[in-house]
């Protein structure tokens, strides 16, 4: 009987903290892996262009993270999404965000999908093979070329140690493109290089 009980806890969802809106956060990859990664890393053994660090729940001022719940995403759940973003990293990004939605492991997942699939990632990006010099207003103009209903205060671009590291991208509830609040703009400061695959 304790068992049973314990399983039907599990499934339940997590309790939904406050939040209005989503970030979703793209990792650039080869960004990713010169300035933290190393050649050990997963992520960095395979040829990746953005992959998905996260979908965030967000508020204007601040976000929900960590929040309790007894739910776990089983192994097929993560792995699932491992053409999008490390299953190992789905697993922290639901602990540390998806755990504040009120969704299920598997509807987080879903969402999380399905806002990857909304976006269209710029070719001339996603393609590059050499390391380029770029300004995060180049990197935002190629998303919003690619991506005409999204507008510039809806896209920002993140830089670490001079090189681009994410794109994230501010999404209504229901993934409909809404400007960023102030809490999540970020947007590089400077020259930065955007690292070849």
């Amino acid at each position: 009987m304790r068992l049973v009980l314990l399983l039907i806890l599990m499934a339940l969802p997590a309790r939904a903290q406050v939040f209005d809106h989503y970030v979703l956060a793209l990792s650039w990859s080869p960004g990713w892996c010169a300035t933290q990664g190393g050649p050990d890393a997963a992520q960095c053994r395979r040829d990746l262009g953005f992959i998905v660090h996260g979908l965030w729940p967000q508020n204007d001022d601040d976000w929900p993270e960590w929040c309790d719940t007894d739910a776990a995403p089983t192994r097929a759940e993560r792995e699932a999404l491992s053409d999008i973003t490390d299953p190992d990293l789905a697993l922290h990004e639901w602990r540390k965000h998806g755990s504040c939605t009120g969704l299920p492991p598997a509807g987080y997942y879903e969402l999380t999908r399905a806002a990857w699939d909304r976006v269209t990632l710029p070719a001339a990006l996603q393609n590059l093979r050499q390391d380029r010099p770029l300004s995060a207003r180049q990197v935002e103009a190629a998303f919003l070329e690619a991506n005409p209903d999204m507008s510039a205060d809806g896209v920002t671009v993140t830089c670490r140690e001079g090189h681009i590291a994410e794109v994230r991208l501010c999404l209504t509830r229901d993934l409909t493109p809404r400007p960023c609040a102030a809490s999540a703009r970020r947007d590089c400061r400077g020259p930065a290089t955007m690292d070849g695959r």
